[in-house]
This record gives structure tokens, sequence and C-alpha cells, in this order.
């Protein structure tokens, strides 16, 4: 993102927790700072991408980010959260901007400018932000007000999980019947139970590969999007069955 965003031109400054990535940063022709304060002084706008809900809580509103933005900016999240996180923070931002644009996609897509947002916040704070998150997001899909990115995010991952989940039964399945998974995934990509993740997942050749590539990040957006449903009354139904069957075919 940051090369993306350097190459376009844009004056972009980054948190460097360490000297070699400070380092980094700077051949990268970024520059450098040491603290969360120096990002946020005199930027048009601030983009956040870390891994967790609790280190976008303790970033945003533990940290001294924002009170150091200016009003008038905007905020832009990309990390994976609550939704209630990110309506605390726009709460707390003021006269600041606050969208929450979850990413999907790999350092591919970001390489290639082709990764996937979905964007809440205002038609207004979207425009604004659009000239620098087009440097690495393509498509750019505002979904509704704050929050919705998140929760668009959140069950588009439990629909991922869900998938795997599917796959790992039909493996169990085809073991059942003598067909084996290495011969099982490459057909099935060629009938009519193709998919994306099918063809993601034959490229890594077996569903427990794929899953212990992606586990991580797909295991910690599961458990926020169970909390909210749970908070909201409601549950994962036929989706949460199916992530279940993940965990049982992998143990």
């Amino acid at each position: 993102m940051v090369a993306r965003l350097v190459g376009a031109g844009h004056d972009v400054r980054v948190l460097g927790r360490s000297a070699d990535k400070r380092c980094e940063l700077d051949r990268m022709g970024a520059r450098a700072v040491a603290d969360m304060a120096q990002v946020g002084a005199d930027a048009d706008i601030v983009v956040v991408c870390v891994f967790t809900d609790e280190q976008l809580q303790e970033v945003c509103l533990a940290g001294e980010l924002l009170p150091s933005i200016a009003p008038g900016s905007a905020l832009v999240v990309h990390t994976t959260a609550s939704p209630r996180t990110i309506e605390a923070i726009a709460a707390r931002a003021g006269a600041v901007d606050v969208v929450d644009a979850a990413v999907s996609g790999g350092p591919h897509d970001v390489a290639a400018g082709q990764l996937t947002l979905f964007v809440g916040g205002s038609q207004r704070a979207m425009t604004r932000v659009r000239p620098a998150l087009g440097c690495y997001g393509d498509p750019m899909l505002r979904v509704g007000p704050v929050g919705a990115g998140q929760k668009v995010k959140l069950i588009n991952n439990a629909l991922f999980a869900a998938h795997i989940g599917l796959l790992a039964e039909s493996v169990r399945v085809g073991e059942r019947l003598g067909v084996p998974e290495s011969a099982l995934l490459p057909a099935l990509a060629h009938g009519s139970a193709t998919s994306r993740v099918l063809n993601l997942i034959a490229a890594k050749g077996s569903v427990s590969a794929f899953a212990d590539a992606t586990g991580g990040f797909v295991g910690k957006d599961v458990a926020v999007v169970r909390d909210i449903t749970d908070e909201l009354g409601t549950d994962l139904g036929a989706l949460d069955d199916a992530i279940k069957a993940l965990g049982d075919a992998l143990g």
C-alpha cells in the first residue's frame, strides 16, 4: 500500500516501530516517523491497517493518534474489526471523517491495484479518500454508513469459512467413495460446483494446506462476527454448521 501511494506521488508518512522498518520505509520514498502523533499531524488522510480489533482500539481509542488528526481530515480504517469499535471511533472523532474500508484480497491484489474495499461512510467522505485508496483499491464498494464496511467483510469471511467447511465435507465424502482429494479438487474445479474458494484450495493442493495458510485471518473474523450476531440476538444459521464442519474435518 505504501509503495503504491508513494508511486502515485502522495506525500506519505508511516509509523516505523523499529530502526530497520524506518530504514526500509525511507528507501521506499516514504517518511518514516517514530510515534503515532507524527502520523496524524497535518495529514489530509490517515490510514490505519493493523491486525486485530484490540490493536485498533489501542491505536485509535487509547493512543495519541486520533487527537493528533486535524478537524476536517479523514481517518480510514482497513482493519477487519467489530462494527461497534468503528462506531466508537466515529463518535470520538468529532469533525474528522471516519471511513471503514475493510479489505478483501492479498499482497498480489495490492501490487496490482486491485484490492477489494468494502467501504462504510458518507458519500462525501468516500469521494474525499477515493484518490488515495484508489492507488491500491479497485473495486471500492460503498455499502452504507460508517460500520457497514465491517459488517459486509465479516459476512464475506463467514461465507468464505463456510465454503472451506463444505469443501472439507466434500473431501470426506470423496474419501469414503474411494476418490482421493488430489483427484477430487482439480476435477470439481471444472464442474458446476466450482467456485473461487475451490480454485484457491485446489491450487494449494488440499483443504488442510489452505486452512493452515489462512486460518489465522479467517478465524479471528469468524470470532468477531459470532460475537456481533450474539449481541444482536441472532446467529449464523447454516453458515455456522458449515464452519463447524471445517473444524471437525481438520480435528
